[in-house]
Protein backbone atom coordinates (compact mmCIF):
# COMPACT_ATOMS: atom_id res chain seq x y z
CA UNK A 1 0.00 0.00 0.00
CA UNK A 2 1.36 3.58 -1.04
CA UNK A 3 -1.08 5.97 -0.10
CA UNK A 4 -2.57 6.27 3.47
CA UNK A 5 -5.41 8.28 4.75
CA UNK A 6 -7.13 8.97 7.72
CA UNK A 7 -7.94 11.09 10.81
CA UNK A 8 -4.81 12.54 12.89
CA UNK A 9 -3.79 11.74 16.29
CA UNK A 10 -1.11 14.55 17.40
CA UNK A 11 1.69 13.88 19.47
CA UNK A 12 4.66 16.54 20.58
CA UNK A 13 7.75 16.05 20.72
CA UNK A 14 10.09 13.51 22.81
CA UNK A 15 8.23 10.89 23.25
CA UNK A 16 10.22 8.04 24.31
CA UNK A 17 9.51 4.25 23.76
CA UNK A 18 9.16 3.66 27.78
CA UNK A 19 5.88 5.87 27.91
CA UNK A 20 5.05 4.36 23.95
CA UNK A 21 4.16 1.09 26.32
CA UNK A 22 4.71 1.83 30.03
CA UNK A 23 7.29 -0.89 31.69
CA UNK A 24 4.45 -3.00 33.14
CA UNK A 25 2.58 -2.98 30.07
CA UNK A 26 5.72 -4.87 28.39
CA UNK A 27 4.61 -8.92 29.49
CA UNK A 28 0.93 -8.19 28.37
CA UNK A 29 -0.03 -10.17 25.12
CA UNK A 30 -0.05 -7.58 22.19
CA UNK A 31 -3.89 -7.38 22.33
CA UNK A 32 -3.62 -6.79 25.50
CA UNK A 33 -0.70 -4.27 25.60
CA UNK A 34 -2.40 -1.97 22.69
CA UNK A 35 -5.28 -0.70 25.41
CA UNK A 36 -2.38 1.41 26.48
CA UNK A 37 -0.51 2.77 23.86
CA UNK A 38 0.82 6.34 24.49
CA UNK A 39 -1.69 6.36 27.33
CA UNK A 40 0.29 8.86 29.57
CA UNK A 41 0.01 11.53 27.07
CA UNK A 42 -3.18 10.75 25.93
CA UNK A 43 -5.55 7.86 27.91
CA UNK A 44 -8.24 8.57 24.77
CA UNK A 45 -5.94 7.16 22.18
CA UNK A 46 -5.82 4.12 22.68
CA UNK A 47 -9.74 3.26 23.33
CA UNK A 48 -10.67 5.41 20.82
CA UNK A 49 -8.09 4.72 17.75
CA UNK A 50 -9.59 3.05 14.46
CA UNK A 51 -8.06 1.24 11.85
CA UNK A 52 -6.62 3.55 9.40
CA UNK A 53 -5.83 6.45 11.37
CA UNK A 54 -2.60 8.42 11.28
CA UNK A 55 -0.48 8.82 14.28
CA UNK A 56 1.36 12.46 13.81
CA UNK A 57 4.24 13.65 16.26
CA UNK A 58 6.91 15.37 16.93
CA UNK A 59 11.10 15.50 17.06
CA UNK A 60 12.73 12.29 18.90
CA UNK A 61 9.90 10.08 18.45
CA UNK A 62 10.31 6.70 19.94
CA UNK A 63 13.72 8.10 22.01
CA UNK A 64 15.23 6.55 24.96
CA UNK A 65 15.47 2.77 25.71
CA UNK A 66 14.77 1.36 22.62
CA UNK A 67 11.92 -0.63 23.49
CA UNK A 68 11.19 -2.77 20.24
CA UNK A 69 7.76 -3.47 21.61
CA UNK A 70 6.53 0.04 20.85
CA UNK A 71 6.32 -0.19 16.99
CA UNK A 72 4.40 -3.54 17.71
CA UNK A 73 2.13 -2.01 19.70
CA UNK A 74 1.36 1.37 17.97
CA UNK A 75 0.62 -1.00 14.79
CA UNK A 76 -1.83 -3.23 16.89
CA UNK A 77 -3.92 -0.59 17.34
CA UNK A 78 -4.55 0.11 13.61
CA UNK A 79 -2.26 3.28 12.86
CA UNK A 80 -1.35 2.93 9.42
CA UNK A 81 1.22 5.28 9.17
CA UNK A 82 3.68 7.29 11.67
CA UNK A 83 4.55 10.70 10.24
CA UNK A 84 7.48 12.45 12.34
CA UNK A 85 9.44 15.79 12.39
CA UNK A 86 12.33 13.00 13.55
CA UNK A 87 12.27 9.39 14.58
CA UNK A 88 14.97 8.20 17.20
CA UNK A 89 16.69 5.78 14.80
CA UNK A 90 16.28 2.69 16.81
CA UNK A 91 12.52 2.77 16.81
CA UNK A 92 12.55 3.84 12.48
CA UNK A 93 14.81 0.88 12.25
CA UNK A 94 12.19 -1.04 14.93
CA UNK A 95 8.82 0.50 12.76
CA UNK A 96 10.27 -1.21 9.39
CA UNK A 97 11.03 -4.41 10.81
CA UNK A 98 7.84 -4.57 11.93
CA UNK A 99 5.99 -3.58 9.04
CA UNK A 100 4.79 -0.25 10.36
CA UNK A 101 5.50 2.50 7.77
CA UNK A 102 6.85 5.72 9.08
CA UNK A 103 7.50 9.06 7.46
CA UNK A 104 10.18 12.02 8.83
CA UNK A 105 8.59 14.91 7.97
CA UNK A 106 10.14 18.41 8.75
CA UNK A 107 7.34 20.92 9.64
CA UNK A 108 4.45 18.00 9.76
CA UNK A 109 4.01 19.44 13.83
CA UNK A 110 2.61 22.86 12.20
CA UNK A 111 0.95 21.44 9.52
CA UNK A 112 -1.54 19.51 11.22
CA UNK A 113 -4.20 19.84 14.24
CA UNK A 114 -5.42 16.70 15.99
CA UNK A 115 -8.17 15.06 14.01
CA UNK A 116 -7.42 16.78 10.80
CA UNK A 117 -7.79 14.39 7.72
CA UNK A 118 -4.50 13.51 6.57
CA UNK A 119 -3.42 11.50 3.51
CA UNK A 120 0.35 10.54 2.99
CA UNK A 121 2.09 8.35 0.20
CA UNK A 122 5.19 6.80 1.21
CA UNK A 123 6.47 6.37 -3.06
CA UNK A 124 6.59 10.44 -3.26
CA UNK A 125 6.74 11.48 0.38
CA UNK A 126 4.06 14.16 -0.02
CA UNK A 127 1.94 14.58 3.05
CA UNK A 128 -1.75 16.63 2.75
CA UNK A 129 -3.82 17.73 5.44
CA UNK A 130 -7.18 17.22 3.15
CA UNK A 131 -9.00 19.31 5.79
CA UNK A 132 -6.96 22.32 5.81
CA UNK A 133 -5.28 21.86 1.87
CA UNK A 134 -1.71 22.19 3.14
CA UNK A 135 0.74 20.37 1.41
CA UNK A 136 4.50 19.26 2.83
CA UNK A 137 7.15 17.01 1.81
CA UNK A 138 8.74 14.16 3.88
CA UNK A 139 12.27 12.28 3.42
CA UNK A 140 11.99 9.99 1.27
CA UNK A 141 12.36 5.99 1.91
CA UNK A 142 15.25 4.37 1.11
CA UNK A 143 13.78 1.38 -1.73
CA UNK A 144 14.93 -1.38 0.99
CA UNK A 145 12.79 -0.40 3.62
CA UNK A 146 10.14 0.39 0.98
CA UNK A 147 10.82 -3.62 0.62
CA UNK A 148 10.19 -4.33 3.83
CA UNK A 149 7.21 -2.32 4.16
CA UNK A 150 5.25 -3.97 1.14
CA UNK A 151 6.13 -7.43 2.60
CA UNK A 152 4.77 -6.74 5.60
CA UNK A 153 8.17 -6.21 7.61
CA UNK A 154 11.64 -8.11 7.79
CA UNK A 155 10.30 -11.93 9.10
CA UNK A 156 7.94 -11.87 6.31
CA UNK A 157 10.72 -10.65 4.15
CA UNK A 158 13.15 -13.50 5.03
CA UNK A 159 12.19 -15.85 2.50
CA UNK A 160 12.65 -13.68 -0.07
CA UNK A 161 16.16 -12.89 1.07
CA UNK A 162 16.82 -16.61 1.18
CA UNK A 163 16.84 -16.87 -2.55
CA UNK A 164 18.99 -14.00 -3.43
Amino acid sequence: MDIFRGRCWKFGDNVPTDQIVRAERVLLTIDEMKKYVLENYNPDFAKHVQPGDILIAGKHFGQSSGRAVAPKAIKATGVSIVIVEYAARLFYRNAFEVGLPLLECPGISDAVSEGDIVEASLLTGVVKNITTGKTIQAKPIAPFLMEMIQAGGLIAMAPKLETL
